[in-house]
């Protein structure tokens, strides 16, 4: 009854054609934006994480982000959680972690746009995959310039003590997953995965659903 009043007020339609379909992408886009797919999982020396993985090049699925992020299409999020959990490489490797926690934003930021894009997909992963989900203790306790406009060490520079860890006994000796959006340079989430590790978390995955 609930899944029949949601779909009634909120209809689940592809993401990019906008046909109803149950599994927010329709066969036909699905198809398509599968051919694009470049899923890549590293094992990481010489950073805070050991393993990062994508499921995009940027520039394969760019607009589909922009749209998700700036264009008060939260709604995307099933669609991209979808592709996500569609991958069975991926899945694989999310399955041997305990947590999955989204990179935080400011709260005038979120409240601005209305949703952290972050959150909305993480929180599908870790429902389907029964995966503990925690967004309380990654806090971004500082406001820094928008990193898109700046360059290679600026980035690293940017987010220079800009998040903390809060309620650490919950990451404590867990194995981590980190969920972002878009991998550039790796400062944000090497700074993320930076705070997660001086309080004790054992290992991080780092996902995003593109690289650029």
């Amino acid at each position: 009854m609930l899944k029949f009043v949601l779909n009634l007020f909120f209809p689940p339609v592809c993401g990019i054609c906008g046909k109803y379909d149950d599994n927010w992408i329709c066969t036909n886009c699905k198809n398509k934006i599968i051919s694009s797919k470049k899923t890549s999982i590293f094992k990481v020396y010489k950073k805070k994480y050991e393993e990062f993985g994508f499921i995009f090049l940027y520039k394969n699925i760019r607009d589909l982000i922009l749209e998700y992020k700036f264009n008060n299409k939260a709604y995307l999020s099933n669609m991209f959680a979808n592709l996500i959990l569609d991958d069975e490489n991926i899945v694989n490797e999310l399955e041997k972690y305990d947590i999955i926690i989204p990179v935080p934003m400011n709260k005038k930021k979120k409240s601005k746009r209305g949703y952290n894009q972050t959150e909305l997909i993480a929180k599908q992963i870790s429902k389907k995959l029964n995966l503990e989900y925690n967004n309380i203790s990654l806090v971004k306790i500082k406001n820094n310039n928008t990193q898109s406009k700046l360059k290679g060490k600026e980035r690293f520079e940017n987010v220079k003590d800009i998040f903390d860890v809060k309620n650490s006994h919950l990451v404590k000796d867990k194995n981590i997953i980190l969920f972002d959006d878009i991998f550039t340079t790796g400062a944000t989430v090497n700074e993320c995965s930076k705070m997660l590790k001086l309080n004790k978390v054992k290992k991080i995955f780092v996902l995003t659903i593109a690289k650029d």
